[in-house]
């Protein structure tokens, strides 16, 4: 399991990002690609607590899209921006799968779990933004 102290010595050996960032708009467009729905990123640069510049949040109605959403993300960053993740979880179940690319955290989650666990209010003091097409 990843602990808070191996990713931040990971994280200060990469740049902070912005939206500008190819990796962050690599994932939102690889999102985007495969239809995942209510696309919102949390800029956390400004939250002294956070673990990453952002999180990216989005949900789909069935596993197997979060599955296809899953994997054409992973598989767009590592082609067009060389990286593989970090950490992965929910793999298993698919309700909420986590792709941790050390300063962009992505959440496709199913709308149940999204609606339980609203992380958006969790980190309501950063910045959003909807990225729905």
């Amino acid at each position: 399991m990843t602990t808070i102290a191996s990713k931040a010595a990971s994280a200060s050996k990469v740049q902070r990002l912005n939206k500008n960032s190819k990796l962050f708009k690599t994932v939102i467009r690889a999102i985007q690609d495969k239809k995942g729905e209510n696309i919102i990123s949390l800029d956390l640069r400004k939250v002294p607590e956070a673990v990453a510049d952002f999180f990216v949040v989005c949900q789909a109605p069935s596993s197997t899209q979060i599955r296809a959403i899953a994997h054409n993300l992973e598989d767009e960053v590592r082609l067009h921006c060389g990286e593989k993740p970090f950490h992965t979880e929910g793999h298993a179940a698919y309700q909420w799968l986590i792709i941790d690319y050390i300063n962009v955290v992505v959440h496709i989650m199913h709308p149940e779990t999204r609606k339980h666990y609203r992380l958006e209010d969790m980190w309501s003091d950063a910045d959003a933004t909807h990225h729905d097409l």
